[in-house]
């Protein structure tokens, strides 16, 4: 089933063409590595996704619904972007882990938050540090944790792991291959060849704002 669909996407930023006429479809459950060179558009295609920007010419779909009729906020907690250069509020860690529950009127559950950091291998002690402190991989760590508190049915990475040791790195790669395997999708993009057809179904090749080619591996 259609999950995410893009029909003759273009995007433009000034007299730059970022994306140009991209159209493609993403199904439940998919994988799909995102590659290609630097600067080929291929963090703008994941920002499209969740409406963090809009497309200068095309349609979205998401669920079959033009991306232009979800509100905002709602649509985030569904499809969540995570950036190579994390977004974390210059606060404890604990104010950041708590955002996913305060949007969601819910009280914060630190039985789960417990559960989820200790899948990463982190210990709660992360929680009275303040975000300015930590490590590039810490922080990447961080986002990840925040954004996984509540399943997401589209996960948007950039470049997540680029900050990350090898052993940290399987760690990431075997967790979101886990909620893959429960009906997420996952959208990568990475640079790491070997990590872009490990794990993917599909892999989506991006050059210059066009789509080159869109190989199923599996």
């Amino acid at each position: 089933m259609s999950l995410i669909e893009f029909i003759d996407v273009s995007f433009e930023s000034g007299n730059d063409k970022i994306l140009d006429h991209i159209s493609f479809i993403a199904e439940e459950g998919d994988y799909i590595s995102i590659v290609g060179p630097s600067g080929s558009g291929k963090t703008t295609l994941l920002k499209l996704c969740n409406h963090l920007i809009s497309p200068t010419y095309g349609t979205i779909l998401y669920n079959n619904k033009d991306l232009n009729e979800y509100e905002p906020t709602e649509l985030r907690k569904k499809i969540i972007y995570c950036s190579q250069i994390p977004c974390l509020f210059p606060d404890t860690v604990m104010d950041n882990i708590k955002f996913p529950f305060q949007i969601r009127g819910l009280k914060t559950d630190m039985e789960k938050i417990s559960k989820i950091f200790s899948m990463f291998k982190m210990s709660t002690d992360y929680l009275s540090k303040r975000v300015n402190v930590l490590s590039g991989g810490e922080k990447q760590r961080i986002a990840l944790i925040r954004a996984l508190l509540f399943k997401p049915e589209i996960l948007l990475l950039d470049e997540v792991t680029s900050a990350l040791d090898p052993e940290n790195t399987k760690i990431v790669e075997n967790i979101i291959v886990s909620l893959n395997k429960e009906n997420t999708a996952i959208f990568w993009v990475t640079h790491n060849p070997e990590q872009s057809r490990k794990f993917a179904n599909k892999l989506l090749y991006i050059e210059a704002g066009k789509i080159k080619s869109l190989e199923v591996l599996k």
